[in-house]
């Protein structure tokens, strides 16, 4: 793995709002179309291979900013999964979720964004 190749997190980024999310049998779950599913498991099968290169990386004891640049990579890699995955959410369960009378979900959206922007 090259030390300067990074994922583009634009690249192929799908139309959010191809997801849905609702409840099935009092069960909360998201329902990603499969170009949207698709899409993300290709993401996190490059961020585990980019995971793999890094510990490679590290036993071969490469130059420690060369790590680094990998690991802000990956890091940059699993906040465009996140933004994907949180855009979806807002446009469909929450929506669907505050045109119930949910207003929870606002509660719910607050602690979940702040555990991405950590």
């Amino acid at each position: 793995m090259s030390a300067n190749r990074a994922v583009d997190p634009a690249a192929d980024q799908p139309e959010a709002a191809d997801d849905a999310c609702c409840a099935v049998d009092g069960e909360r779950k998201s329902h990603h179309s499969t170009k949207v599913k698709d899409n993300l498991i290709s993401r996190l099968n490059r961020i585990e291979g980019q995971i793999r290169g890094v510990k490679g990386m590290i036993e071969k004891d490469t130059y420690c900013d060369d790590v680094l640049n990998q690991i802000a990579a990956i890091q940059s890699a699993l906040n465009s999964v996140g933004k994907i995955l949180l855009e979806g959410h807002m446009k469909s369960c929450v929506v669907e979720r505050l045109e119930q009378g949910d207003k929870e979900v606002i509660d719910e959206l607050l602690k979940t964004v702040g555990k991405l922007i950590k």
